[in-house]
């Protein structure tokens, strides 16, 4: 069947969208010879305040546009500058505090003043210029990346613990949805029909693929989580937020660094990182990951420890600096994982409303089978097809940033890709049920923006830009699922004993061949207009324009070949054939407009009223049966509109303390929602709009400097999210027997708790020496506490996650150069958690569930010059 497009007929603008980014591109060329009107050299030194040494590798940031410099080897540095004195600059150092120096003659010494490492003052790109954080209009959570790696933060699932509006749920690379304030990602299995509803950026390239928030960060600097639409001011469309991520960059002071951890499990982790110029205009930067652990789960029947992280990543980067007036940065990663896993554990039985024939534990008595354990969290399974996740993610980029007129001018080009390889027994069982499922696939992805960021006056700044984006996704070769010897009596729907047929549905399985094509084009800017010296407001418009084909094919193969009418017809109950295609076209316009008032620097308040687009999606993994036909009627579904309101205020009432809090409102109408159904065509679920839902809450976080050697931080969040209308999803696994549909409206949404928190703080002594070395000894706590969430999307009284609190620690001696040494553990207090509960295919009445880590604990060793 070929479904008719839902056209606004936009190729036009396609074309001149392409054309803009064309002369843009051209303007950027020609750029490269403009002389900036005013030549401001300057030059000086960066101290420490109290022993006054130089501070290697310090970092020296002009506010506004994207110049950096570092201080080599005797703490000077050296600008030159289209911009006219005086300028403002951010100073920062591990483990000292960021300062703020406005720079009126040539030659400046800088002191900075020691501090502990935590949450505070930091400087960031959020609106695509370098500012300090507590004058950013936008609720914005900041983990610098020395932070991320001393609290073992080493991938967005840990990150969440830092962060409390984050939300990650990932029962395997693939399947992985990342959300923010409760929306994003769609919660449950992945369906590579819709968009990510959170942007997740690297050194400004966009990532498609929700796989690569699982991989290991390598080498980072800081993330950034911008929370709400942010559709004007990143390149693709981000209905509830972003994940700015930036790396270190190539210095032209000669660095390095090494490290090494050791833990329980086996936990080996190696990361190192050197940098360095190749000449007076080129340096270069070689940055490595590897990390390996033993498995959490034990298979009774392999003998094999399953869940295992096995994961290895490399980034290279070339900088190329001829003046402050342009530079250009090539980067190359390439990351591979090949753990034996993600495994589930069988965490409980629902009884369903089906017969009594039909219930779980009947059935698995009726195949004289038993659990080899009726307690999750005691680890063991007995699964009988192998599991597997390995995925290759990696790609090329080139920023070039070209001081034009009042501001910079940055083109980023990349090409990306991502293989997937997995192999899961989705029974949850050492029976046959399902055979194999199997899902693997290749994606390659291009994307190029072009924006500029600057003063266009005294009063007025802006960002304007271009984004084009393209992805193609295929299977490899496809995608498969199989039924094995004990199936018949899982789908099982009636007590005739034609089920029972030797070899009707063993071997029965079906191949998928879904096929995507995307293409994304945007225009978007954003102006921030200081009406007076306290108070500016900053609309933003986007105008999107977003392109799909789909050609999917699904075929069923094997099992008892057979004429019967009768055995066709309780095979094609299992599984039938499918096929659909789709070209959509869509066009949209968002925008968002800001007030902010700062009354002083130590308070600034603002209120944002903006909305925001999901494009069109397409359900690639299948459809659900009604009466025996496939609804055809899912396969396209409708966009989703998002309507958002929050006012905040960031308050910095001393220079050691600084306080944050914001209310936010969000709508959402025809909301992409990913469910499961009992069908087994459609094991992996299938997308279905809720006509309205509504999220709304309060975030409040808190950091303070006790003097200069103790430090503590605080998030708080309350977040209801609910269903305001939903009137045809499907049952929850409990009703599953009942009627097809439920209106579920007024329910909870999945995977958000009404409230979590982040905590923590370090402690730090007096400069003293170790091993004829000059540093701190440190002591820092961190924990996390989320409140119990739903895990169905429609509510289950069976899959509630129950809340839970973590703690992790360290204690070690750190220095800025040389050796440093943390003894460190997670989950201190031992505390069984789930992340995530689901339901088996087929929702016989049980469900799995994916396992938090148990306590762990080891040592970290670091050396860096």
């Amino acid at each position: 069947m070929r479904l008719r497009p839902l056209r606004i007929h936009a190729r036009a603008i396609r074309r001149i969208a392409l054309t803009s980014l064309g002369i843009a591109v051209f303007t950027l060329v020609q750029a490269q010879e403009t002389q900036p009107l005013i030549n401001a050299t300057f030059e000086g030194v960066v101290l420490d305040a109290a022993t006054r040494d130089p501070l290697v590798g310090a970092t020296l940031q002009l506010e506004g546009i994207t110049h950096t410099t570092k201080t080599d080897r005797q703490g000077h540095f050296r600008f030159i500058t289209g911009q006219k004195l005086p300028v403002t600059v951010f100073v920062s150092y591990i483990g000292y505090a960021t300062e703020e120096v406005v720079v009126t003659e040539a030659k400046v010494a800088i002191e900075l003043e020691r501090s502990a490492t935590g949450l505070g003052e930091v400087v960031v790109t959020s609106r695509r210029r370098r500012e300090l954080l507590q004058h950013v209009p936008i609720p914005v959570s900041v983990v610098a990346g020395a932070l991320a790696e001393e609290s073992g933060a080493f991938n967005v699932n840990r990150l969440k613990e830092l962060v409390p509006t984050v939300q990650l749920y990932s029962s395997n690379p693939r399947n992985t949805a990342l959300s923010i304030r409760g929306l994003g990602t769609t919660f449950g299995l992945t369906n590579d029909g819709i968009d990510p509803g959170v942007g997740f950026y690297v050194d400004g390239v966009y990532y498609a693929r929700p796989a690569a928030t699982t991989l290991d960060f390598i080498d980072v600097e800081q993330i950034e989580v911008l929370r709400g639409p942010q559709g004007t001011l990143f390149g693709k469309n981000t209905v509830a937020g972003a994940f700015n991520v930036t790396t270190r960059r190539p210095s032209f002071t000669s660095e390095g660094r090494a490290e090494l951890s050791y833990g329980n499990y086996g936990y080996i982790q190696a990361k190192a990182s050197v940098s360095g110029p190749l000449n007076d205009h080129l340096a270069a930067r070689l940055s490595f990951s590897g990390t390996q652990r033993d498995g959490m789960l034990y298979n009774v029947a392999t003998q094999q420890r399953l869940n295992d992280l096995n994961n290895l990543g490399v980034r290279g980067q070339l900088l190329y600096a001829p003046s402050e007036n342009w530079k250009v940065l090539i980067s190359g990663d390439a990351s591979r994982q090949r753990p034996t896993g993600y495994a589930q554990v069988i965490a409980g039985v629902a009884p369903t409303q089906r017969p009594a024939y039909r219930q779980f534990a009947q059935i698995i008595a009726d195949l004289g089978y038993e659990l080899p354990s009726r307690d999750a969290f005691d680890r063991l399974i007995d699964h009988d097809t192998p599991w597997r996740s390995g995925q290759d993610l990696g790609g090329v980029s080139a920023n070039v940033d070209v001081k034009v007129g009042p501001g910079t001018l940055t083109a980023t080009t990349a090409w990306r890709y991502w293989n997937w390889m997995p192999s899961n027994d989705r029974d949850f069982t050492g029976l046959q049920g399902l055979a194999l499922s199997q899902a693997p696939s290749r994606h390659e992805q291009w994307s190029q923006e072009v924006r500029w960021a600057g003063d266009l006056s005294p009063k007025v700044s802006a960002v304007v830009g271009l984004f084009a984006f393209g992805q193609s996704l295929h299977a490899d070769s496809a995608h498969t699922e199989e039924s094995g010897r004990n199936q018949w009596r899982f789908s099982q729907n009636s007590e005739s004993e034609l089920w029972q047929t030797p070899g009707l549905l063993e071997g029965y399985g079906i191949k998928t061949y879904p096929s995507l094509q995307t293409f994304s084009g945007a225009v978007f800017a954003q102006v921030d207009w200081k009406i007076t010296p306290t108070l500016r407001l900053l609309p933003g418009i986007r105008l999107n324009y977003d392109q799909k084909e789909v050609d999917f094919r699904r075929e069923t193969y094997g099992g008892l070949q057979t004429d019967d009418p009768a055995l066709l017809a309780i095979k094609n109950t299992v599984y039938a054939a499918q096929a659909f295609q789709a070209d959509i076209d869509n066009t949209n316009v968002s925008g968002q407009v800001t007030l902010a008032y700062e009354p002083s620097d130590k308070v600034n308040t603002f209120a944002t009223f903006s909305t925001g687009y999901r494009p069109v999606g397409l359900n690639l993994g299948g459809l659900p049966r009604e009466n025996g036909q496939t609804m055809l009627e899912l396969a396209v579904i409708k966009p989703e509109h998002v309507q958002h309101y929050e006012v905040g205020v960031k308050a910095q009432p001393t220079r050691n303390v600084s306080l944050g809090l914001t209310l936010f409102n969000t709508e959402v109408k025809d909301y992409q929602a990913q469910v499961q159904s009992a069908d087994l065509s459609v094991n992996r679920g299938y997308l279905a709009n809720a006509e309205h839902i509504r999220v709304n809450g309060i975030e409040a976080d808190a950091n303070a400097r006790l003097g200069s050697f103790f430090s503590v931080y605080a998030s708080l969040a309350y977040t209801n999210g609910k269903y305001v209308k939903f009137t045809n999803a499907p049952p929850p696994l409990e009703e599953v027997g009942g009627p097809t549909f439920k209106d579920i409206s007024g329910g909870k949404l999945p995977g958000i708790s009404e409230w979590a928190t982040s905590f923590g703080g370090e402690a730090s002594t007096h400069t003293t020496h170790l091993f004829g070395q000059e540093g701190e000894f440190i002591f820092a706590l961190d924990g996390f506490y989320r409140s119990s969430f739903s895990s169905s999307a429609s509510p289950s009284t069976y899959l509630i996650v129950n809340g839970y609190t973590l703690i992790n620690g360290r204690v070690g001696f750190r220095t800025a150069k040389g050796v440093s040494l943390f003894v460190w553990g997670r989950n201190v207090f031992d505390t069984d958690y789930f992340e995530q509960l689901l339901p088996a295919g087929g929702s016989a009445g049980h469900y799995a569930g994916v396992l938090g880590d148990p306590r762990t604990y080891g040592a970290t060793i670091r050396y860096a010059f």
